[in-house]
């Protein structure tokens, strides 16, 4: 949540001690220069552990994930619906439950929820490697999806709490460090699938993958347990919280849980993020068609995600420096949903290039340049909008909120898969679209211009 501390500046401060005395009559005293606050690019040592983990937990997850499929169809002969029905339980255990692992992290803190996820996705992957029937193959990736569940929303969380605390310190807006850490899951997941991909051309097959994911998450458990703070770091300091005591009494009042789902501004912002999320499912549901209609094969569907990866390494951080100086979350919010939609548009649009890759390539870029504007503007929002105590409650619930919406959204989506070609991508474009007028209707947060304004909860 954004500092409560009354903005004052140098003119409010009382002069030092030896500046006050023994001054000359008539002679302006010497205040003594302000320390420099620490650079942007260099963050604390929790926000550069909470960056290695999102980095690190990806590269666990990809290096399984993308193989899963397959090992289910092909090494294990299960029919498609149970396929189909094994990966939508992962998903649900995953993002239909971050709102409990949020809750679970405003309750016991972060480090004993990160902890425990770990512990379970290391029993998970284990599991999985050597799980032969359907009941286990289940209960495996039941298992893996709910650690998700719970450590995934304690960082995240953790990672906001800590950029606004960095944002208060140093100046530098918060987007910064939630540029840095969108761009390290997505190195993660470039990564993973090819240490995944190695490991299967080296004959060790889907047990070699499973087993190196739960590696990766043995790393990160040791060390977690060795380097996150043993206590969730205080949110604010005491003199901070005091002048505003008496109009807090009522809002601390309340459940945790009606405080979040009944503040129509946080609401207002899972509606909007979560018309990105469903556009941002159309890579998995419309590309995929779009590169087999152009192309005739699936072939080339790889180097598009491939391209979507490296976009976001390469250009998340210089793209969020330049925008969280010259603009307001919300601006990001809205522009970048407007990016989307736009490439929703392009798609009919675009001359069919290079073997006709040209307009699914056109929907990847300008899909991904819109979520590198989108998701940290969206992150760095949260705090604005609900009590700090509330962070890790509203952080699983906006990815929860977002998930149902992509579950109910996707049988629309499929639906317009056999409708004419103009108006499948305008229908599509219009749901980022309603999204970017959505964020318009959002207190504009911290950053850019409108570094001044807070945001109103409830």
């Amino acid at each position: 949540m954004a500092s409560h501390e009354p903005a004052h500046t140098a003119a409010d401060e009382p002069a030092p001690a030896d500046a006050r005395a023994g001054t000359p009559a008539g002679e302006r005293p010497r205040l003594r220069p302000r320390l420099r606050p620490r650079l942007a690019s260099a963050p604390t040592p929790y926000l550069r552990l909470l960056t290695a983990t999102q980095f690190a937990f990806n590269i666990g997850f990809y290096a399984v994930l993308p193989y899963l499929a397959t090992h289910l169809g092909g090494g294990l002969g299960m029919a498609g619906w149970l396929v189909g029905l094994v990966l939508g339980l992962r998903t649900f255990s995953q993002q239909g439950l971050f709102v409990v692992g949020g809750a679970l992290t405003d309750r016991y803190g972060p480090r004993p929820v990160v902890l425990a996820g770990c512990t379970l996705r290391i029993a998970g992957f284990g599991w999985l490697a050597f799980a032969g029937s359907t009941a286990t193959v289940i209960a495996a990736v039941l298992l893996i999806g709910f650690a998700a569940a719970l450590f995934s929303p304690a960082v995240e969380s953790e990672a906001a709490r800590e950029a606004v605390r960095h944002e208060r310190d140093t100046g530098a807006p918060r987007a910064h460090v939630l540029a840095l850490f969108s761009a390290a899951g997505q190195a993660g997941a470039f990564i993973g699938p090819l240490l995944g991909s190695l490991l299967l051309l080296l004959g060790g097959g889907f047990r070699a993958a499973c087993l190196a994911g739960a590696a990766v998450f043995v790393g990160v458990l040791a060390g977690h347990a060795r380097l996150m703070p043993r206590a969730a770091p205080v949110s604010e300091p005491a003199d901070a919280r005091a002048p505003d005591a008496v109009t807090r009494t009522a809002p601390r009042a309340r459940s945790p849980w009606r405080a979040v789902f009944t503040n129509r501004a946080f609401l207002l912002l899972c509606l909007a993020y979560s018309s990105y999320l469903v556009a941002y499912n159309q890579l998995y549901l419309s590309l995929p068609v779009e590169v087999e209609r152009a192309t005739g094969s699936g072939a080339a569907l790889g180097w598009l995600f491939a391209l979507s990866s490296l976009l976001v390494v390469v250009a998340q951080v210089p793209l969020t420096r330049l925008s969280a100086r010259r603009i307001a979350p919300r601006t990001a919010l809205a522009t970048g949903l407007g990016t989307v939609a736009a490439g929703f548009a392009a798609v009919p649009l675009a001359p069919a290039g290079p073997g006709g890759l040209l307009p699914g390539a056109a929907l990847v870029v300008l899909l991904t340049l819109g979520q590198m504007l989108l998701v940290p503007a969206a992150r760095g929002l949260v705090p604005d909008l609900v009590e700090d105590r509330q962070l890790g409650l509203a952080t699983g619930a906006l990815s929860s909120v977002s998930g149902i919406a992509v579950l109910a959204g996707s049988a629309a989506t499929g639906a317009l898969l056999d409708a004419p070609a103009p108006v499948r991508w305008a229908a599509l474009a219009a749901v980022p679209l309603a999204g970017a007028a959505l964020a318009f209707t959002l207190p504009a947060g911290r950053g850019g211009k409108d570094r001044g304004t807070r945001a109103v909860a409830g």
